[in-house]
């Protein structure tokens, strides 16, 4: 019996070869992958004056090979999600609450 977390993965990685296929042929999905893995996701978290924090999700910008890429394969990412607040005390170590 397969995992659904197997099948998804399976699903998702036919989808992207049939897209190289079509838009990029030359191109594997393990390559695609690895450079797109260089663009990176993290939370900034700043103090406010009263306790709670200002927590800004972002990723890096894509560079010029990024672009490229997601230009070839038709492809876009999603526009920087919103920033949040958080109440409560963080560990300054770990960002989690503490």
């Amino acid at each position: 019996m397969n995992h659904p977390l197997t099948i998804l993965i399976a699903l998702l990685l036919a989808t992207l070869r049939q897209r190289l296929r079509v838009h990029a042929p030359g191109l594997t999905p393990p390559t695609v992958l690895e450079k797109l893995a260089t663009i990176q996701i993290l939370d900034v978290w700043l103090p406010t004056t009263d306790g709670r924090w200002l927590v800004l999700p972002r990723y890096t910008e894509p560079d010029e090979e990024h672009e490229l890429l997601l230009d070839r394969l038709q492809m876009k990412l999603p526009a920087q999600p919103p920033p949040r607040i958080h109440a409560g005390h963080v560990c300054a170590a770990t960002g989690s609450d503490a």
